[in-house]
């Protein structure tokens, strides 16, 4: 393994945040004294996002820029992690809501568990149909592969390579929402889970794309998705 740690970010149309969120990280990140990569993959963003990861690359050398035709979040979060070459792989999302600075409480717990989860903690009211979402989600993993995560869609996720890597690679490349099921084969496999409260802000730029798609329609494909994955 080359790293200790691979950082995998997908990127979509976040050129006014994005410089925030390499700068955070790489100085969080070597505050820690961790060997790591930070991987940046920008799923075909309409903006000015790519020539600013371009020019933010040379000026980072732990940052790797990956450019690919847009096939939407989960997907491209899918290929982050099958091609981490690290010890740890940490999934994070480009929009800033959750800080690198949360970080540190849970690198120190690395040695102790497989699978260490930020819950989100709202600074804000939540839309309330995003939360009867995030409540079918996760009934939906309590039935299908057993209980144990609160928050089991959240972009702040730490895991062992060596325990995921076959979960990872037996996920069908194109699922919408590969978090879910990353999170249920974590209790199904009894792996050693921690969650972490990790404080989460509001967007203030870039673009939410899953509003250009009814919420419900999405929720319904990745809830299809996950259960037939959890009784194929």
């Amino acid at each position: 393994m080359n790293k200790e740690l691979v950082v995998v970010i997908p990127v979509y149309n976040e050129a006014d945040i994005i410089h925030v969120v390499i700068e955070d990280w790489c100085q969080a990140l070597r505050d820690l004294s961790i060997d790591f990569e930070l991987r940046l993959y920008n799923d075909g963003s309409k903006d000015e996002t790519l020539p600013v990861l371009k020019g933010l690359e040379s000026q980072y050398p732990e940052l790797a820029v990956i450019d690919k035709a847009n096939s939407g979040h989960g997907p491209t979060i899918l290929m982050g992690y099958n091609s981490a070459d690290s010890q740890y792989v940490f999934q994070v999302d480009s929009d800033n809501e959750m800080k690198a600075q949360y970080f540190a409480q849970i690198w120190k717990r690395r040695d102790q568990y497989d699978f260490i989860i930020g819950t989100r903690k709202y600074s804000y009211e939540h839309p309330l149909a995003r939360k009867i979402v995030s409540f079918i989600a996760k009934l939906c993993i309590s039935i299908c592969y057993g209980r144990g995560i609160s928050d089991v869609n959240v972009p702040y996720r730490l895991m062992s390579t060596s325990k995921f890597e076959s979960i990872f690679k037996d996920i069908p490349e194109h699922t919408f929402a590969p978090n879910l099921i990353v999170s249920g084969m974590a209790v199904r496999n009894k792996l050693k889970i921690l969650q972490i409260g990790v404080p989460t802000d509001f967007r203030t730029t870039g673009t939410v794309s899953i509003q250009k798609m009814k919420l419900l329609k999405v929720a319904l494909k990745s809830f299809k998705e996950t259960i037939a994955h959890a009784f194929r």
